[in-house]
């Protein structure tokens, strides 16, 4: 009887994990880069940012509306390396985007509806990081 129970939980406790993992976005490449871009939902928004740990960065993409911020998507996400290099080049399916960027200095290039955003990034072994982009309307 104790075997079944356990038995049981462990199926339980499969099947719920993948059903988390089946609702993050696929991975995709870019120049060598493996990025996840998505968030739109909250189970997936969940899903992505229970997955940011396992990444190096994750990027957060949102603007002002209405006096208040709102998430984005169909961001331009352009990243350089120290030679000035695009070393990824994407389009942002949601408000989230993971990125498996290497350690070393990048600049981050967003561009949303004609305005261009930048930022310089140091990006650290063991060390994820979390940057946000923020565009007014």
């Amino acid at each position: 009887m104790n075997f079944n129970i356990k038995s049981i939980l462990s199926a339980v406790c499969i099947t719920c994990s993948s059903i988390v993992f089946a609702q993050i976005p696929n991975t995709q490449y870019s120049q060598g880069i493996s990025y996840i871009s998505g968030g739109v939902g909250e189970e997936e928004s969940q899903a992505i940012l229970a997955e940011a740990k396992q990444w190096p960065v994750l990027l957060e993409l949102s603007q002002l509306e209405n006096g208040r911020g709102v998430w984005i998507f169909g961001a331009k996400i352009k990243v350089l390396n120290a030679k000035n290099q695009v070393v990824l080049d994407a389009q942002a399916d949601g408000p989230y985007m993971l990125m498996n960027l290497p350690a070393g200095d990048y600049l981050l290039e967003g561009s949303y509806q004609g305005v261009v955003q930048k930022r310089s990034v140091t990006v650290k072994t063991e060390s994820p990081q979390k940057i946000n982009l923020f565009w007014k309307s």
